[in-house]
């Protein structure tokens, strides 16, 4: 089976680049952090004994043929980029996982029917350009000229950050792989939250990811003197923006599986005497339904409009981003329970709440994912943590789950 101190060292390894003075690590796409950590993932493919190539969106795959290398592969994968200040283990688990896999199956002489691919995802985080998931959405087609012009906070574009790094943006379509390729994509990652911990389990089973909505709320009211506007004569856009800010909470909590969350706010002109005259807000919506999500969106609109009205501050919404919740395969969560099963682990079923790959590489095949106990339930933070045992452990499932559907015909 896997060798878990194997994948320890590596996960060690890769944790060095990018690492931050406070233990964290950062490596934003098409940087030479992100650039050194993709030379070090191929070398452990090469020492896996897979073919290593990158496509065109700068994705990194190593793969194994199977006894008819013209069937359709098993993909497995996550990335290597980080958020700014991130932990070791969100992304590198599941491309250092998938190697472990390969390499194991190499070792043991281990043959499978269909080829399987281990892939490390260019930019899944968006941590630079506010666009997330770049190489799974250049994979299935849907990374868009438009979205090659987002910029990053020095006004450089996805676009030039690509050339910058060796890739040519014209020839992004070079990356989109047919479906008939993939039988299916299975990724191990950490689950960013309490519930296995809370089981006491070491894994878990994904039913699905949930579907994001991001949108900018923008309140126009009217600045003036602090000191000499009476209370009951102000066009406060900011008390307005403060009080939606609660409506946002209320409307969340209310439906028992919807999270919102408004994580950037602006007030102008920002004097502490003056009476803020235009806000901008950000909101996150997600859920695992997606009418349960939308109808959320409208409750919030239409309670803002209400809010704004009798406070004479106008408002409007701008659209960012919006993806539909990706159920994950019935037959691979089967797959993925039964594994569990084997090794004595009570498969435990939880949706995702975080964004993956697999909700774009879901477009083109059968999507899985292994969730690994996170301690705390903490992320996107230097303290991030999943013991070597837990890894360990997720990386078997992975393992017997990508036996079973490699073997499939």
């Amino acid at each position: 089976m896997v060798d878990g101190g194997r994948l320890w060292k590596r996960l060690s390894e890769l944790a060095e680049i990018g690492k931050q003075e406070d233990g964290g690590v950062a490596r934003l796409s098409f940087t030479k952090e992100e650039r050194a950590a993709k030379d070090l993932v191929a070398s452990y493919m090469q020492e896996a004994g897979l073919s290593v190539r990158e496509d065109v969106a700068g994705n990194l795959f190593g793969r194994r043929e199977g006894r008819d290398p013209n069937v359709p592969a098993v993909l497995i994968g996550s990335h290597v980029d980080s958020v700014l200040n991130g932990g070791d283990f969100d992304g590198p688990l599941g491309v250092l996982g998938g190697i472990e896999v390969l390499q194991t199956m190499n070792e043991e002489g281990v043959e499978t029917e269909r080829p399987v691919e281990v892939v490390a995802f260019t930019d899944e985080e968006g941590a630079r350009f506010s666009l997330g998931m770049i190489g799974s959405r250049a994979l299935t087609g849907t990374l868009s000229p438009e979205d090659l012009r987002h910029e990053d906070r020095d006004g450089v574009s996805i676009e030039q950050a690509m050339r910058d790094a060796g890739l040519d943006p014209g020839k992004i379509g070079d990356a989109v792989r047919s479906p008939d390729s993939l039988a299916a994509y299975l990724e191990l990652h950490i689950e960013q939250g309490k519930v296995l911990e809370g089981e006491n389990l070491p894994v878990g089973v994904v039913t699905g990811i949930a579907g994001p909505a991001w949108l900018r709320l923008s309140f126009t009211g009217e600045a003036g003197h602090a000191g000499t506007t009476p209370m009951g004569a102000r066009r406060d856009a900011l008390a307005a923006a403060a009080e939606v800010v609660g409506v946002v909470e209320e409307e969340a909590s209310a439906t028992g599986s919807t999270v919102g969350t408004v994580g950037q706010i602006e007030a102008r002109p920002g004097g502490i005497n003056i009476i803020p005259g235009g806000v901008e807000l950000s909101l996150d919506l997600r859920d695992i339904d997606e009418a349960v999500r939308d109808g959320v969106e409208g409750r919030i609109r239409e309670r803002a409009g209400e809010v704004c009205g009798r406070r004479g501050v106008a408002l409007s919404f701008e659209e960012l981003q919006r993806l539909p919740p990706a159920p994950c395969s019935e037959e691979i969560r089967a797959s993925i329970a039964a594994a569990c099963e084997k090794e004595g682990i009570k498969p435990h079923s939880l949706p995702s709440g975080a964004g993956h790959d697999g909700m774009h590489v879901a477009e083109l095949c059968p999507m899985g994912m292994i969730f690994v106990r996170s301690k705390d339930g903490i992320s996107h933070n230097p303290k991030e943590w999943s013991s070597r045992e837990d890894c360990e452990a997720g990386c078997k499932i992975l393992y017997l789950t990508v036996l079973d559907l490699a073997e499939r015909a």
